[in-house]
């Protein structure tokens, strides 16, 4: 069972899955029935239930919840659209690696939260603010990662293209995308993932919906119940979106399965 690399059946995955969360569960209400933790601190669970059941019947909590996923998307929608054919062109393109590849690698440690006063000079505190640092938050890294996917190519597959008669387009097209499709699809994933992060901070300034903002006025209520409410929420919707993208990846690239 616990051989390197070796695949586990789906059925004891998913076991093993649900494990973790049952027990990590049991530690939760352990800590917080069992009088550890004061509630000011941690709410425990059934007051957790208790406290989402009001956001959504009281205060329209769905509506928070739809405005944050139109703004993750939003965001990663529009980096991707830019940062992906960039990246492929660096990966496949020396001299486009050369010219671009300096800035990005400059601009991608640069915290995406520091922008925030910028953005709220520049673009004010409405949506274009937050699609704004959604997508700097989002960009240079898909710029980079597909890039080093493309890059990683393997060089005798484009040889043998160019054996068999391929001009460089070709290359690209028929080696290089069907060869590198799969794991660009992981980088987004991946890269989806942080964008959650970055939406929330973006929320928590200047904002008036989101799941973000009700996570900063339940604080100020020292409400811990919606606090924790509202982060289980997103990683739910986190974990769903993630399934998503791995059973499309599957159908569209099934080439890959066998890897």
């Amino acid at each position: 069972m616990f051989e390197p690399l070796k695949p586990i059946p789906p059925g004891r995955r998913a076991v093993l899955g649900v494990l973790f969360f049952a027990l990590f569960f049991a530690a939760w209400a352990g800590a917080t029935y069992g009088g550890l933790v004061k509630p000011l601190f941690l709410a425990d669970p059934l007051k957790t239930l208790n406290a989402g059941v009001t956001l959504f019947v009281e205060f329209g909590f769905a509506k928070d919840i739809v405005m944050t996923i139109w703004r993750v998307v939003g965001g990663f929608v529009i980096a991707a659209a830019i940062g992906v054919p960039l990246g492929i062109a660096m990966g496949a393109f020396k001299p486009v690696e050369a010219f671009f590849e300096p800035f990005i690698s400059f601009a991608r440690y640069l915290p995406a939260s520091a922008f925030i006063p910028l953005l709220i000079l520049w673009a004010g505190i409405g949506e274009s603010q937050k699609l704004a640092l959604i997508f700097i938050g989002s960009f240079f890294q898909i710029v980079l990662m597909v890039a080093v996917t493309v890059g990683a190519t393997r060089m005798d597959m484009v040889e043998a293209a160019y054996t068999l008669g391929a001009d460089r387009i070709s290359i690209v097209r028929r080696v290089i995308l069907p060869g590198s499709a799969p794991q660009i699809a992981e980088t987004l994933r991946l890269v989806l993932g942080w964008a959650w992060t970055y939406v929330i901070v973006a929320e928590l300034i200047g904002a008036s919906s989101g799941i973000g903002h009700m996570i900063m006025d339940s604080q100020r209520l020292l409400d811990t119940g919606q606090m924790i409410f509202g982060i289980v929420v997103i990683g739910l919707i986190g974990l769903v979106s993630d399934f998503l993208f791995k059973t499309l990846n599957e159908r569209l690239f099934p080439w890959n399965l066998a890897r």
